[in-house]
């Protein structure tokens, strides 16, 4: 099953999710839906309804773990749930900009990759780092985080990279000017 809007937002109701973490949830697939119009637009093939459902609830995990645990703490609650293993995929992989095997393990994580790896994963991924809180921000502020935090600000800035080579643009700007619009 990929959940639509009411089915997600149910989800969310069930397991406890707080109003600030749904607020960012629809702020988060705003963005992405503004980044997935555009993809199509340039002619990418991408799973509109997965990149929607991904982003509706890509934090469900905060619903019982607030550590960076909640994308695969998500992903097994929607596995739970019966829902379509592509969008269980991109919560598990939304997390910073991915967690390498090898940082999953230092993280006691169960063996696996959580590198955002398919255009539905990295849409939904980038445009979680371009929303703080309810608010679409510039990239430049979560760069600054992730090298506040020690992050692998690289991996961050290749996710971006990735997609500009996709859309021909900068993502950034498209996910800005689209959400200045509405």
């Amino acid at each position: 099953m990929i959940p639509d809007e009411r089915q997600a937002l149910a989800l969310h109701a069930k397991h406890g999710s707080s109003e600030r973490v749904v607020s960012h949830c629809l702020t988060v697939t705003a963005a992405s839906r503004t980044l997935a119009d555009a993809l199509q637009a340039k002619g990418r093939p991408i799973d509109r309804r997965a990149v929607l459902a991904g982003a509706l609830l890509h934090d469900i995990g905060r619903s019982r773990v607030q550590t960076v645990e909640h994308g695969y703490v998500g992903a097994k609650i929607l596995e739970e749930e019966g829902v379509d293993p592509v969008v269980v995929e991109i919560v598990r992989r939304h997390v910073g900009a991915g967690i390498s095997s090898e940082e999953a393990a230092s993280l006691g994580f169960p063996k696996a990759d959580y590198i955002p790896r398919t255009l539905e994963q990295r849409v939904v991924c980038f445009a979680d780092k371009m929303v703080s809180g309810d608010g679409v921000r510039p990239f430049e502020e979560e760069e600054k985080r992730f090298i506040r935090k020690g992050h692998d600000v690289e991996r961050l800035r290749a996710l971006r990279k990735g997609l500009q080579d996709e859309l021909g643009e900068n993502p950034e700007k498209v996910a800005l000017e689209k959400s200045r619009e509405s």
